[in-house]
């Protein structure tokens, strides 16, 4: 017969907290997807430009290895750590130096006009991904321990201005659409730290007429305005991309035109692998495609709000509320561009667009959630202690 101690212990080890693995499982999935969409929507370009049509998958690959070894080593990280007073301030600065030297001549790679990266040796990053993420462990390390604060605009101006100088630098790159992202973060996460709704309109409401101000301030915004309004009034200009992505989906219909059949790819869709692949994979597997595409997103993005929802202390909410918002705005972004519903701009779909600095950052940060997830179960011995 076992000694009450030797029941505890089992019970115990029975009791362990596990972490929510279909976050894990999704995660590699979508990204798995993701290889067999590039492939699909790059070979051609990439044996025309490159010479080799696996050019951009053994690019994505290398990320997907990296991403999972992230997602493996996060997802064992005590994040607890992240909210340290050194720690989240690291996590907030690198990532603006990083921003700051994508200006310097010679570290800088320029791309289309804009210059987002930084480039060394034969290896590129893009620090605006960084940002984000760091945006979220400063926010949520700070909101946490001065809970009562922010209920004052003074206890907001700390989440505010380091929000602001990484949207200020993302801007001047020039990158409009991932300055729209971390603006967007930035509100959500102060109204889920509580901020009162005045304070909330008093910085929404200037960050509001600060767009136009922003559209205006470069021809190119005005002109993808005008194409948005009406892309078939320049249909070889700036309305070009947006036709051809609604061809794309158009030609698609219910089921698609199969696999590996689209003809978009083919030099008509520019961006094909990347911010418009959502377009070949609708053009390719049809309506229900991108459903079943969404209803797996969706999937996932719940269980982040979930994980978020079972959390026991304000560090762990805002870090798994900020790493879901981060990956459901941008999926929501993307997927209103490639349709005509918002102004064209350029932003990834995440886990499935080419481009391995967010691949490998989208996918550490499910690790975290997933460390957040098992640190969090709620459990019960008592009916161990009961026996």
């Amino acid at each position: 017969m076992k000694t009450p101690s030797v029941l505890t212990e089992s019970a115990a080890k029975r009791s362990k907290p596990k972490g929510d693995i279909l976050i894990l499982i999704l995660t590699v999935l979508l990204s798995g997807f993701g290889i067999i969409a590039i492939y699909s929507a790059s070979r051609y370009v990439a044996k025309t430009q490159y010479g080799d049509a696996w050019y951009f998958v053994k690019k994505q690959l290398i990320g997907f290895l990296g991403g999972i070894v992230a997602m493996l080593l996060c997802a064992k990280l005590d994040y607890q750590k992240l909210k340290g007073k050194r720690v989240r301030w690291i996590a907030l600065i690198l990532p603006m130096i990083l921003l700051a030297l994508v200006f310097v001549p010679g570290v800088g790679k320029t791309n289309y006009g804009a210059t987002r990266w930084i480039g060394v040796g034969g290896v590129t990053i893009q620090p605006s991904e960084l940002a984000k993420y760091g945006f979220v462990i400063f926010a949520s390390a700070y909101m946490s321990e001065n809970m009562g604060d922010m209920r004052t605009f003074k206890g907001v101006l700390p989440v505010l201005m380091a929000g602001a100088g990484i949207c200020v630098l993302i801007i001047l790159e020039p990158n409009m659409s991932v300055t729209m992202c971390v603006g967007m973060l930035m509100l959500a996460m102060l109204f889920l730290g509580g901020m009162k709704i005045k304070h909330f309109l008093v910085i929404f409401i200037p960050a509001l007429c600060v767009v136009p101000i922003m559209i205006l301030a470069e021809p190119y915004r005005l002109s993808r305005l005008s194409a948005f309004l009406d892309p078939w009034e320049n249909p070889r200009g700036e309305g070009y991309q947006l036709i051809q992505s609604l061809y794309a989906l158009g030609n698609g219909g219910w089921f698609g035109t199969g696999l590996f059949n689209s003809r978009q790819k083919y030099r008509f869709l520019p961006f094909a692998e990347s911010d418009f692949i959502l377009s070949i994979i609708g053009e390719e597997l049809g309506f229900v495609g991108i459903f079943v595409l969404f209803c797996v997103c969706a999937l996932l993005i719940f269980r982040r709000i979930k994980t978020a929802s079972g959390t026991r202390d304000f560090f762990s909410f805002f870090m798994a509320s900020g790493i879901t918002l981060v990956y459901g705005i941008q999926m929501v972004i993307n997927a209103l561009v490639v349709s005509g519903s918002i102004p064209p701009t350029g932003l990834p779909l995440p886990l499935i667009s080419s481009g391995n600095t967010s691949l490998i950052i989208t996918m550490a940060s499910m690790g975290v959630l997933y460390s957040i997830s098992a640190n969090n179960t709620k459990f019960s011995d008592s009916s161990y202690n009961k026996a």
